[in-house]
């Protein structure tokens, strides 16, 4: 009989049956001195006691403001601590934490908080050239007139409360101190109640993944989905308390809130956060300064932190292990990462914010061609299988089909949006990623494409459907379509052909300045094409792959396409 390409991950490791709040508590009493938190650009540094301490103030806060079990709390930030003492306090409380993208501007705001019905937003002030109170206060004028938590927004109907990490915010919105100060009206035994009226299957997290729909869509993770996730990928590297973690990902995303923050918390070891945003001189002189053994990043990270013109001014020895995910490793860059790093231990892992995140992973004694040709093997505890797209049957070992996910990490499902949901996990629980895939005798994983046209640019998942809907909306546009083609940096970038209406004019730099400030930066478009015409298939559908090749050929990139990756 020939070997079909499915495996479940036996695991002698049972699941944590815990909420993250009983979690955290209990790693606090196992190790109270530990440093839990180091945050450089905010010269912060707590052991887990003094995190505690901070978590249980925010927690007692959000009760004095009346949050309610599933009330769904916005954080629209940069890495700072306030973000992770939310993220702690929102599930001792059971308020579902809904994680905005820093890079979101109003058009993306807007759709956010209203999808999932927000009460509450907690938002930095400023960060690079974005001004976060200045949007929301454009967005709900009315914060201006209305006293603390009495918001009552025309476009955001059920935003009550917008709290700031600044200082001195606008009139009507509450100064993060201020929000903290509130705690001092709450008992430890109300926060003990509310926290012991948690169960771990219940929603605790929102994670906005861009849809085929033209909009994003909200992943909903439980408990059980991310803690535990966080849990077994932090065991398959070996993660002890003893461990410092650089986490210079974004804590938004699913690889900084789950892998970084949680799978540190699981184990008692460090968070270690070197800038607000993504800096490679930042990272290479925290990695020195904390002695750190770990470190975490995209690909494209690792590029600039190997690249960097001091690099070669660090001592980096300390280091051994660290996750790289997010999009595929090109195979040179990995090899750098071993040598020049010192992560003999880093580890590939694969996954989507739909599975909270991880399936696969690269474990220690993985063989090296299989750690920089492969995602790894299948995670404890979950399954996976390759199918013929067209049949759904398991396809032979070696055969390429599409990679479904099916186990305890699973999401929810999205967010008030039940037909989204059926369509993306079937009625056996398999969820289907649209990856291509192959899986060899051993059970290793490598992904050969994507059946979906989405772009990875630089960890970022962008889907076309979205901005080519923005791109309707600029008055010489008469139609639009979106690919991702190579680039050295990010793996792929986003271009955009555009067909305008008949007699129009335009430029590449006019439609920048039109995205400018409406949709996220990594969404706007390096490239643009003015066309008469789209290729198409005998029976009208636009041929995208041949619009990349076009494309491919009329920029030179040739060579940066023939990148190899893992």
């Amino acid at each position: 009989m020939t070997a079909t390409s499915y495996c479940c991950g036996l695991s002698d490791q049972p699941f944590l049956g815990i909420t993250i709040g009983d979690k955290f508590d209990e790693i606090v009493k196992r190790f109270p001195d530990n440093e839990a938190l180091v945050v450089h650009h905010q010269n912060i540094r707590f052991t887990y006691t003094q995190l505690k301490e901070q978590v249980n103030q925010c927690a007692k806060a959000l009760l004095v403001l009346g949050t309610k079990k599933r009330d769904r709390v916005g954080i629209w930030s940069s890495n700072r601590y306030e973000w992770t003492v939310l993220q702690f306090a929102t599930a001792k409380v059971g308020a579902i934490l809904v994680n905005i993208n820093p890079s979101y501007r109003i058009h993306e705001l807007e759709y956010a908080l209203n999808q999932s019905g927000c009460r509450m937003l907690v938002i930095t002030d400023k960060f690079k050239s974005s001004n976060y109170e200045q949007m929301i206060m454009e967005l709900a004028p009315e914060l201006a007139f209305s006293a603390i938590g009495k918001l009552h927004a025309s476009i955001l109907p059920e935003l009550t409360t917008v709290i700031s990490l600044s200082d001195h915010p606008p009139k009507g919105i509450l100064s993060w101190s201020s929000f903290i100060g509130q705690s001092e009206k709450c008992s430890t035994a109300m926060l003990k109640t509310r926290q012991k009226d948690q169960d771990f299957d219940d929603p605790i997290n929102i994670q906005y993944t861009s849809g085929t729909t033209g909009f994003p869509k909200g992943a909903t993770l439980s408990h059980h989905n991310i803690l535990n996730n966080a849990y077994f990928v932090a065991t398959t590297m070996e993660l002890k308390e003893i461990d410092r973690v650089i986490i210079p990902v974004p804590l938004y995303h699913c690889f900084g809130m789950v892998l970084g923050n949680l799978g540190c918390m699981t184990h008692g070891a460090t968070m270690i956060y070197p800038s607000e945003g993504f800096d490679p001189l930042a990272v290479l002189k925290a990695v020195e300064r904390e002695k750190a053994t770990a470190l975490y990043g995209v690909p494209t990270m690792f590029i600039a932190e190997l690249e960097h013109p001091e690099f070669d001014n660090f001592d980096l020895s300390s280091l051994r292990t660290g996750i790289m995910a997010g999009s595929p490793c090109p195979v040179e860059v990995m090899k750098k990462v071993h040598s020049l790093m010192n992560m003999s231990g880093v580890q590939i892992a694969y996954g989507m914010t739909e599975i909270s995140p991880v399936c696969t992973q690269t474990k220690v004694g993985t063989p090296l061609e299989k750690q920089i040709s492969t995602v790894g093997q299948v995670h404890p505890h979950l399954e996976v299988k390759i199918i013929d797209h067209e049949t759904g049957q398991v396809v032979p070992i070696g055969t390429t089909g599409e990679l479904c996910v099916r186990g305890y990490s699973l999401m929810l499902g999205y967010w008030d949006n039940e037909k989204q949901t059926k369509s993306a996990i079937d009625s056996a629980r398999w969820i289907h990623t649209e990856d291509l895939a192959t899986m060899d005798m051993e059970g290793y994983i490598n992904i050969v494409g994507r059946i979906k046209d989405m772009i990875i640019r630089g960890g970022e998942n962008i889907y076309p459907k979205e901005i080519e809907e923005f791109l309707f909306g600029h008055p010489k546009v008469s139609d639009a379509k979106i690919i991702g083609v190579p680039d050295a940096k990010y793996g792929e970038v986003v271009m955009a052909w555009i067909k305008l209406n008949e007699g129009e004019k335009a430029s590449t730099e006019e439609f920048k300045e039109f995205c400018k400030g409406k949709i996220a930066h990594f969404k706007i478009p390096k490239y643009f094409k003015f066309t008469d015409h789209f290729p198409m298939t005998v029976t009208g559908k636009i041929r995208k792959v041949e619009m990349r090749q076009i494309s491919i050929k009329e920029l030179n990139l040739d060579t940066v396409s023939n990148i190899e990756t893992a």
